[in-house]
């Protein structure tokens, strides 16, 4: 049997990634975990509720799937941004290093970067490094545009940004928005890579809209 673990499953890219993994016969197990269950039954699917701050007791995974992600409006401060941001997806990542995870799959952003002068990229920037540094195999960190797709909960300034941005996209070239289905369709393409394949420990969002259609 292989099992997935997905963290972030009520977001945007979370929600197709859960949906999609259900309905794919290459995971005969998927475990979600978060600070909330999904509105979801289906035999694959097991939740738990987890304080990413204390995990454990985590099962015998292959593939872990990380959408977890916020902003610093909905977080309150950047020291609860970062908190999920960074925190919950390292302390994430190690926790499935120990469980034996084959492969680590997380969104981060375009522009990640340690060395940035911006907090936001600075942040996903450390993200993909610790996360790295935890030691799964095949650690790839996708950095889209912003994500295009209809979300639960309204972000106002965010749906003003896309509507510009369609406008624009013919124009805004690795810019344009990246459709939030693109990304998950490119987690599970690159998670179901055979062994030995060559992937990049970096999939920007060009690429991500490119292996998303080879799927």
């Amino acid at each position: 049997m292989r099992t997935a673990l997905l963290a972030g499953a009520t977001g945007l890219v979370g929600s197709h990634l859960l949906r999609h993994l259900l309905s794919d016969d290459a995971w005969d197990r998927v475990l979600s975990i978060g600070r909330r269950e999904v509105d979801l039954a289906h035999p694959k699917l097991e939740q738990r509720v987890v304080d990413f701050s204390a995990l454990a007791d985590l099962p015998a995974v292959d593939d872990t799937f990380s959408a977890l992600g916020t902003t610093i409006k909905q977080a309150g401060s950047q020291q609860a941004f970062r908190a999920v941001d960074h925190d919950a997806v390292v302390a994430l990542a190690t926790a499935a290093k120990q469980v034996g995870a084959a492969s680590f799959l997380h969104v981060t952003a375009m522009g990640a970067s340690p060395r940035s002068r911006v907090f936001y990229n600075r942040v996903k920037g450390e993200t993909e490094r610790d996360a790295a540094a935890a030691g799964i195999p095949r650690t790839v960190a996708f950095r889209p545009s912003i994500l295009d797709g209809d979300r639960a909960e309204s972000r106002r300034g965010e749906q003003v940004g896309l509507v510009v941005m369609r406008a624009l996209a013919p124009v805004l070239g690795r810019y344009r928005p990246t459709h939030a289905e693109d990304v998950a369709l490119a987690m599970l393409q690159v998670a179901g890579s055979p062994d030995g394949a060559v992937v990049p420990p970096v999939v920007s969002a060009g690429e991500i809209t490119r292996v998303a259609r080879a799927r």
